[in-house]
C-alpha cells in the first residue's frame, strides 16, 4: 500500500486530503514543530507537500516568502530524495504565470511565467529548484491551482460568503470577468490521480468552468437562501477602486483564467464535481456551522 506524508500540519488542502483521498496510509507533519532532518521519510514512498506562505500581506517579506516557499520546500525535498522517496508532490499556484495576461489566448501548463507578488515568485523558485533534483528515480509532480474553496475554508472565499450573508446589496452586478477556482474535493481526485499513475511533470488542478464574479456571488446566494441585490459600479468608482485598492479590486473583477487540457489528457479525470455542486457544498458547511455556533450561544 502506498504511504503519503503530508509536510505542513492541519493546512485546509491538508484536511481534505485526509478525509477524502484514496491513500487512507496517510500521515501529516506539521514543519513549525518538526525539522525536516527528524522526519523519518523512509517510512513513505510519496511526499505530498503543502508547507507554505498563501496568504498575501504586507507584514510578511520577500525574504520570508522565499525562506518558506523556496528554501524549506527544497530542503524537504532534497532530504526526500536522499532516503528513496520516489515521488515529490509540490502544490503550487496560478499565480506564478502573475495576473497580467500577455495575449487573448487562454494560458495552460506550458505558458511562460511572470509572477509579480512574493508569493508567485517565491513558488516559481521553488518549482525550479525541484524541477533540478527530478531524475528517473525521483519524479516530481508540480500541481498549479487557482483559489481552492470548500468546506472550512478561509481567508477571501470565506469573507465573501459573509459579505453576501450580512449585506444583500453589493456593486457586483453585471461583471464580465472570468476567474478560475478548485473545489478541494476536486483537486483530491487530481492528486489521487497524479500519485496512482506516478507522472511527473506541470498539471492544473482545476474545476471544469470558469465563473464572474455576479456568478459567483449568484450561486453563493442561492444556496445561501439571500435574497441578494447587485448592481453595476459607476465607472469613476471603478477607476477609483482600480488606483487605490488595486489588489481587492483585481480580485473582484479582474480576469485570470486557464485551460488544462494536457493535463486532464494526462492524468484522464475529469473533476467528479461541478462548480455548482461544490459551492452548494460550502455553503451547506458554513451554514450548519454558522446554526451550531448560535446553539451554543443560546445554550450558555
Amino acid at each position: 500500500m502506498t504511504k503519503v506524508l503530508i509536510t505542513g500540519a492541519n493546512s485546509f488542502v491538508g484536511k481534505n486530503f485526509l478525509k477524502f483521498s484514496r491513500y487512507s496510509d496517510t500521515e501529516e507533519v506539521s514543519l513549525i514543530d518538526t525539522m525536516p532532518e527528524d522526519i523519518e521519510f523512509e517510512k513513505f514512498d510519496v511526499v505530498l507537500h503543502l508547507a507554505a506562505i498563501v496568504h498575501q500581506s504586507k507584514k510578511i517579506t520577500e525574504e520570508e516568502y522565499f525562506s518558506v516557499n523556496r528554501d524549506l520546500c527544497i530542503q524537504v525535498a532534497e532530504l526526500s530524495k536522499k532516503v528513496g522517496i520516489k515521488q515529490f508532490v509540490f502544490l503550487s499556484t496560478l499565480k506564478v504565470y502573475g495576473e497580467s495576461v500577455i495575449s487573448s489566448e487562454l494560458r495552460n501548463e506550458d505558458s511562460e511565467c511572470h509572477p509579480d507578488d512574493f508569493y508567485g515568485k517565491s513558488k516559481y523558485a521553488a518549482e525550479r529548484g525541484l524541477q533540478k533534483l527530478e531524475d528517473a528515480d525521483f519524479k516530481v509532480s508540480i500541481i498549479r491551482t487557482p483559489l481552492v474553496y470548500g468546506e472550512g475554508v478561509k481567508a477571501n472565499m470565506i469573507n465573501l460568503i459573509k459579505i453576501i450573508d450580512y449585506f444583500p446589496l453589493l456593486p457586483l452586478g453585471k461583471t464580465e470577468n472570468k476567474r478560475n477556482f478548485t473545489f478541494a474535493e476536486n483537486l483530491v481526485g487530481f492528486i489521487d490521480q497524479i500519485i496512482e499513475k506516478n507522472v511527473s511533470g506541470i498539471f492544473i488542478a482545476m474545476d471544469e468552468k470558469a465563473l464572474s464574479t455576479t456568478e459567483l456571488v449568484n450561486y453563493i446566494s442561492k444556496y445561501m437562501g439571500k435574497k441578494t441585490y447587485l448592481f453595476k459600479m459607476p465607472e469613476f468608482v471603478y477607476r477609483i477602486c482600480s488606483l487605490f485598492i488595486p489588489e481587492i479590486f483585481d480580485r473582484l473583477y479582474g480576469s485570470l483564467s486557464f485551460e488544462n487540457s494536457k493535463t486532464r489528457a494526462v492524468l484522464n479525470y475529469t473533476p467528479p464535481f461541478s462548480t455548482d455542486e461544490g459551492i452548494k457544498k460550502m455553503v451547506t458547511y458554513y451554514l450548519e456551522c454558522k446554526r451550531l455556533k448560535v446553539k451554543e450561544r443560546t445554550e450558555l
